[in-house]
């Protein structure tokens, strides 16, 4: 028999989670600083994104465009690789080092519970491995050990999650990285008929078997982050407009939320109304209204030690 109070709150309960929990005392954070997060692992797969990035450059560049006796090709595809390319890591740097909507640890006191000015019997939850108090659809991740607002997942390859804060550039991250390789597949096409046609040894600064390998080697990377950067950016632009993030619909969590329009909801997303700044990985999110992305500092005081606190009834 389910609970009359209404459970909107994760819990994330695991049998270890019944036992005293040692809680971090109350941290407060400066604002507006830089996020990273230290995981060998997400580090590890970032450094390889941009040192992909990079190998599809010296390739584009000097095993196609430079040799190419086409001055207005050259130039045409140079920019618009080259001006994707940087979209794309600068996209990648945004999400990497922007907090994806973290709560603050230790908040979970009776001081900071008393300013949240809740109603009489309403429940709130505390996170027993942070030590937080969980808004609504808030998770806790393990990698970034914090709860994040409105996760979808942790992405090793942004090393971060991806939450209320940085799914803009996340989204932009995943859209150009496709592009780029999109592009580079295309120009990968046009030049071994190129090659076919003239003589190998003048299509390239590289001798034949060099340029071979090293084309096969891009068009095997194009084709590969592609299809996944593609399918990722699918199902986030699925995910803004149902409402629901991934960790939401992999749970089967019942919506306790009023769900927002598709429009809105990428309107919330990207910042605001449609403009060319949904596109710009350097546009902040300054037209959010959700209260929640100004969460006050805690106040002090000691940790309570129940992971379920209702409010008591007034008499």
């Amino acid at each position: 028999m389910r609970s009359p109070v209404p459970r909107f709150r994760d819990v994330e309960r695991q049998a270890g989670s019944l036992q005293p929990v040692q809680c971090v005392p109350p941290c407060h954070e400066r604002q507006n600083t830089m996020w990273f997060v230290r995981d060998a692992c997400g580090i590890v797969c970032g450094v390889i994104t941009w040192l992909l990035v990079f190998f599809a450059e010296f390739v584009v560049l000097f095993v196609m465009l430079v040799p190419s006796k086409n001055l207005t090709y050259s130039l045409v595809n140079g920019t618009i690789f080259n001006s994707l390319a940087f979209l794309a890591l600068a996209s990648h740097f945004r999400a990497m080092c922007t907090d994806p909507g973290a709560v603050p640890k230790g908040n979970a006191t009776k001081e900071y519970i008393e300013s949240l000015q809740l109603k009489p019997g309403q429940v709130v939850y505390k996170c027993p491995k942070c030590c937080s108090i969980k808004p609504d659809r808030a998770h806790h991740c393990s990698v970034c050990k914090r709860c994040i607002r409105k996760m979808d997942h942790h992405c090793p390859w942004v090393n971060n999650c991806v939450g209320e804060n940085n799914q803009k550039y996340f989204v932009l991250f995943t859209m150009y990285i496709a592009l780029i390789s999109l592009h580079a597949l295309v120009m990968v096409v046009f030049h071994f008929l190129y090659c076919f046609e003239d003589d190998w040894t003048k299509c390239s600064s590289f001798s034949p078997p060099a340029t071979v390998i090293l084309l096969i080697l891009l068009c095997f990377e194009g084709l590969l982050f592609l299809i996944f950067t593609s399918v990722m950016f699918g199902t986030q632009v699925h995910s803004i407009c149902t409402d629901e993030t991934g960790i939401e619909r992999l749970k089967g969590e019942a919506p306790t939320w009023e769900r927002t329009s598709c429009w809105e909801a990428m309107k919330l997303a990207f910042g605001g109304p449609f403009s060319l700044a949904w596109f710009s990985p350097f546009s902040d999110l300054s037209c959010r209204t959700n209260a929640s992305s100004n969460i006050p500092a805690p106040p002090q005081g000691e940790i309570i030690e129940e992971d379920i606190i209702e409010i008591p009834l007034q008499h």
